[in-house]
């Protein structure tokens, strides 16, 4: 039986400047025509011949899309006869769903489990995670300070290690080297005495708080937060169903009478103790042994986000509460996103000894490892000595871009807002006075090209102060300098 030359196909276009290839051009567009019912099933595809002298393409390429139409089951090539539709599409051709009915359906209409739509709707909003330098961005470290050279030579040498270290899986609780290399660490610059094996490899400091909330939480367990306090600890809590507790801050860190007020039986509570997050002040001695004794009594566990603590510059820091953690109850998180670079995705749990086995249990049944020959770079660098001294300059460097800072608000900010001091890490907050309003700083300052973060962003339930956070560490000091000036010139405006 003869046919009639085809279906005439004249809507295709070739871009013909496109990097795309031409034969996977023909084929998206044949493909889009008959998934959106352009073509009927059973319908004749011109011969290949003519397609090429209608598209001004060679015939080969022509070929080329039509064998993969076929190899996907969308048209048959009938021996004498030609190329067709394929007869499957007349039952079963997928319906296409327009951009707009899909955001017509109620979210409860998807296939998202209830536990995650319920922690959705609780999940605190993140920015979008800072990449330049810019004033007054926080959680960005000096990138330009870090030692590229040292580090390009580690690296470049692992690469050239075994394949299995480079192409192989990695070990799911971290690579010894690395483990040993940070109980070492931790236990020099921050008096944690702790054996290798409590120390866990996480992508971070974020995924550490999941895996956390995974092992210890039971959905509507209590967790104290604090408010304000970290974002991201505070997502991974929601992750797990933990009922977040709200527990306010006041000038010696998180107040534990109130937090024994609002849920005496709590099983976690959250913290960062040596840089609070924002408010940037140091929990006292007396407090940090009150929260451990709060937590023995309620047989709670305690997590210390240490994020940024190696870059304290105002003398002899307080012990770490790991440190003096006598019953075993703190769980320590550390991260090398700001002491190296955040790209790195690497962080750890430092386990009390009564988890070790839960944490080993959860880790080698379905944590993948990250790649070992990342790991062992940054254990070279530990071990060689370059981790320290690192630390040392960036010290010494973020002091005097806090000092610039500092100095810069006293001079032309004075009016506006109150600079909160700090003697560690890479932002501070500036309480703003009464008469100006946050949301209205906010945005005019983003207006102006300036990032700051309003103090509520941080808070779950309201708070007293309005106020922004402003990061230094990323900025140079002209650029603080500039920033400084120009923040003035709006709030005097509002």
């Amino acid at each position: 039986m003869k046919h009639s030359g085809g279906a005439l196909l004249s809507s295709i276009i070739i871009d013909h400047t496109s990097s795309k290839p031409k034969n996977i051009q023909i084929y998206m567009e044949i493909r889009d025509i008959i998934l959106s019912g352009g073509l009927k099933a059973g319908e004749r595809l011109p011969a290949s011949r003519t397609l090429a002298e209608e598209m001004s393409v060679s015939r080969t390429t022509v070929v080329s899309a039509i064998d993969r139409l076929i190899s996907e089951g969308l048209v048959d090539a009938r021996s004498g006869s030609g190329t067709f539709v394929s007869d499957v599409l007349a039952k079963t051709r997928p319906q296409q769903v327009s951009a707009e009915e899909r955001s017509d359906k109620p979210q409860n209409e998807t296939a998202v489990s209830a536990a995650m739509m319920t922690a959705i709707g609780d999940f605190a909003a993140r920015d979008k995670l800072p990449a330049e330098p810019k004033a007054f961005i926080t959680g960005l470290p000096a990138l330009e300070a870090f030692p590229m050279s040292q580090w390009a030579r580690l690296s470049a040498k692992n690469w050239r290690g075994q394949r299995s270290d480079v192409m192989g899986y990695g070990e799911p609780l971290g690579l010894m080297q690395l483990r040993r290399a940070i109980a070492s660490h931790v236990n020099a610059s921050r008096g944690i005495k702790c054996d290798p094996e409590q120390i866990f490899i996480t992508g971070g400091a974020q995924q550490a708080f999941h895996l956390i909330g995974s092992v210890l939480l039971n959905p509507r367990d209590n967790v104290w937060i604090e408010n304000p306090g970290a974002v991201g600890a505070r997502n991974g809590f929601i992750a797990a169903g933990a009922h977040l507790v709200p527990v306010p801050i006041d000038e010696e860190g998180i107040a534990v009478d109130e937090g024994l007020r609002l849920a005496p039986e709590f099983k976690l509570a959250f913290v960062t103790p040596s840089h609070q997050q924002p408010l940037s002040m140091v929990m006292s001695l007396a407090r940090r042994f009150s929260l451990l004794e709060a937590a023995e009594q309620a047989g709670a566990w305690i997590v210390e986000d240490d994020y940024d603590s190696e870059f304290y510059f105002g003398g002899q820091p307080l012990p770490t509460l790991k440190s003096v953690d006598a019953g075993g109850r703190v769980i320590y998180v550390g991260t090398f996103s700001k002491s190296l670079f955040p790209a790195l995705r690497i962080g750890f749990i430092l386990s009390p000894p009564g988890l070790v086995t839960a944490f080993e249990k959860l880790f080698n049944s379905f944590l993948p490892g990250l790649p070992t020959v990342i790991q062992k770079t940054v254990a070279d660098f530990m071990d060689e000595g370059h981790f320290a001294t690192h630390i040392r300059r960036m010290r010494a460097i973020y002091a005097a871009k806090y000092k610039t800072l500092k100095e810069a608000a006293d001079l032309h900010l004075d009016d506006y807002l109150s600079l909160q001091q700090t003697q560690s890490g890479l932002h501070t907050v500036a309480l703003l006075s009464k008469s100006l309003e946050e949301a209205a700083v906010v945005s005019a300052l983003k207006d102006a090209g300036i990032v700051v973060n309003p103090l509520s962003r941080y808070a779950i339930a309201p708070i007293k102060q309005q106020g922004i956070a402003l990061g230094f560490g990323a900025v140079n000091p002209i650029e603080i300098q500039s920033g400084v000036r120009r923040m003035a010139d709006v709030l005097k405006a509002l």
